[in-house]
């Protein structure tokens, strides 16, 4: 569709995933405009608006399906930049609450690499179609329109200040701090309810260079989770291998536990976790940068869809809700929230009467499953704050603990992990009548007591033997049943997430 035959404008506040996915899905129906208040690099370069880019990254399965479909190659295309398509769990060396995940054969996958590379490809994808502008280090500062409709935007350029930007639809998609519920408010909406949890979470990062070799080996993602179950502060570790040989190591750690940004801790930080092998690895590693510190880490959610909104506003991605970074629940559910909108939109067109209300709702369920499903988590941990989990929690959390119980040694459960994990199936995937069968029957006897690394992996990085292994033992694989429930790459629609995270990762 040429730029001349689409009637409708629209625009885009922020220039980020979500931002930029909604401007593809937009344009397909509109011409649009993304405002960013960043140069927006034409590579992968940091930005001034997203400081938690400097931190891990990884996009599961279900969130790539989803920007796939938006996108379609954007896979190869990651690849061909450096990102890294990691199998999962065979590519993962993971200690979730109740121990180590079994590498089995591929259930599902993630993309590795840094947050500045998987933005650049999206970047210049979206940026180059038919019809998507923008406005670079340009700033909104309200809203134009009434409570019963949004007409646009004011916003200051680099060339005039107070510029009105008229749109039939305007999208926020300014991330954590957005000032939607602000300039709302300077409309006559009222009533929009907000919720936050915090586990007082800190989280900080350092990137390594990998020892010779391991790039080329395809070195696994390495992660120690905590334990939500023990009252003590939740610390993790993790390193991931991402583009030009490089290791990208985030600590992180609750109210009371957190990690600093001085660099002779962070390997001590990351050998105190529950299993110090974070630590090992980095022993004797070259650091390339300094320790990029975040806090401000709470799972905050805005009930955007309960609200008497106007005509032809929707707010997506962090705007409306932002989740405790270690789940890695944000992009993907931002995707796959912007891939229900593009569904709605086909079947009902930008100009159907109360669109925006209606593409607000289409999101709401991506988000409510994350939300209930991390807060009752987070909450869990020492001096946590913020709303308590509903009646029933309780039970579902020990049920997930079996299940993931059973994951340790049993291949049926470890692909049923992965399917919810990977945001690939809803948590209801985890109550089917087989799944439910093999939780009942759940063990861990016979579960891996150290890293499931080959021999060759801890050669590459340094480390000796296991005590007590076999000469030549590839560690991890044999525990874990195999019971011939193969491969999920399909390509079909996708569904929310699950609670708990195999790899330990920020958004």
């Amino acid at each position: 569709m040429n730029q001349s035959s689409r009637p409708h404008h629209a625009v885009v506040i922020g220039g980020s995933l979500a931002g930029l996915l909604a401007a593809a899905v937009l344009a397909e129906h509109a011409t649009v405009t993304v405002i960013d208040a960043d140069p927006l690099p034409d590579g992968p370069a940091p930005r001034r608006g997203l400081p938690q880019a400097r931190h891990t990254h990884l996009l599961w399965s279900g969130g790539a399906r989803a920007i796939e479909r938006i996108l379609p190659g954007i896979t190869d295309d990651w690849t061909a930049a450096g990102a890294i398509r990691r199998s999962l769990p065979t590519d993962l060396v993971t200690k979730t609450a109740q121990g180590w995940i079994p590498r089995c054969g591929e259930k599902q996958f993630n993309i590795s690499c840094s947050r500045d590379l998987l933005d650049s490809v999206v970047r210049a994808r979206v940026t180059g179609l038919d019809g998507v502008s923008t406005l670079r280090q340009s700033r909104v500062r309200g809203l134009e329109g009434t409570a019963a409709r949004v007409t646009g935007v004011r916003v200051d350029t680099p060339q005039e200040e107070g510029l009105v930007v008229a749109a039939d639809l305007v999208v926020d998609a300014s991330g954590r701090g957005s000032r939607a519920r602000t300039w709302l408010q300077a409309l006559g909406v009222s009533g929009i309810r907000q919720a936050e949890v915090d586990s007082g979470l800190v989280y900080a990062t350092r990137i390594f260079e990998a020892p010779p070799g391991a790039h080329e080996m395809g070195f696994p993602i390495v992660n120690v989770q905590s334990d939500p179950r023990v009252p003590v502060p939740g610390q993790t570790a993790t390193i991931v291998p991402i583009e030009n040989g490089q290791w990208q190591a985030t600590l992180s750690g609750t109210r009371g536990g957190q990690p600093t940004g001085d660099p002779d801790r962070f390997i001590p930080f990351a050998k105190g976790v529950r299993d110090p092998i974070v630590g090992e690895l980095l022993e004797g590693r070259k650091p390339l940068t300094d320790v990029s510190v975040t806090q401000g880490t709470a799972n905050r959610r805005i009930y955007f869809e309960k609200a008497e909104l106007p005509d032809g506003f929707i707010a997506v991605g962090d705007s409306v809700a932002t989740f405790n970074p270690l789940y890695g629940q944000g992009m993907s559910v931002a995707a796959q929230g912007l891939l229900a909108v593009r569904a709605l939109l086909q079947a009902k067109g930008l100009a159907h009467p109360g669109i925006g209300r209606a593409a607000q709702r289409a999101i709401a369920p991506q988000v409510s499953t994350a939300w209930e499903l991390a807060t009752s988590q987070d909450i869990l941990y020492p001096g946590a704050t913020g709303m308590k989990p509903r009646a029933g929690t309780g039970l579902l959390n020990a049920y997930v603990n079996r299940l993931m119980t059973g994951a340790t040694t049993d291949e049926v459960l470890t692909a049923a992990l992965f399917k919810v994990l990977t945001m690939s199936s809803a948590p209801t995937h985890w109550l089917r009548p087989p799944v439910i069968w093999h939780v009942l029957r759940a063990s861990d006897r016979g579960a891996l007591q150290a890293p499931p690394l080959t021999a060759a992996e801890r050669a590459v990085a340094g480390l000796g033997p296991v005590p007590g292994a076999a000469p030549g033992a590839v560690l991890g694989t044999e525990p874990c049943t195999d019971t011939g429930t193969g491969t999920d790459t399909g390509t079909g629609p996708v569904d929310p997430v699950g609670p708990a995270d195999p790899v330990g990762q920020v958004r």
